[in-house]
């Protein structure tokens, strides 16, 4: 297996992080600043208004979500897997 190889491999995983993380953390992300505004124009402090909501709506797009991740994933593997003759040489 020669460098330029193992360069692709790294590059591919480090891809299919960035694509599987991205639904949850722009979910995150869009939930946080509407539940920071929401607290903003109420003046409400309690911690934990903030962080259930977030929490659900991360629950709720892992749920929503996790089919796709799941296939994003599988097929993955199966092309690391599928082309591992080329790696062991």
């Amino acid at each position: 297996m020669t460098s330029a190889m193992v360069v692709d491999i790294v590059r591919q995983a480090f891809t299919q992080c960035f694509w599987l993380c991205l639904p949850l953390l722009g979910v995150g992300f869009i939930a946080g600043v509407l539940i920071s505004l929401l607290q903003i124009v109420t003046s409400i402090q309690d911690s934990a208004f903030g962080t259930v909501p977030r929490l659900a709506a991360f629950l709720l797009a892992l749920f929503v979500f996790l089919p796709w991740m799941l296939y994003r994933l599988t097929e993955y593997a199966i092309s690391i897997l599928g082309h591992l003759d080329k790696y062991a040489r």
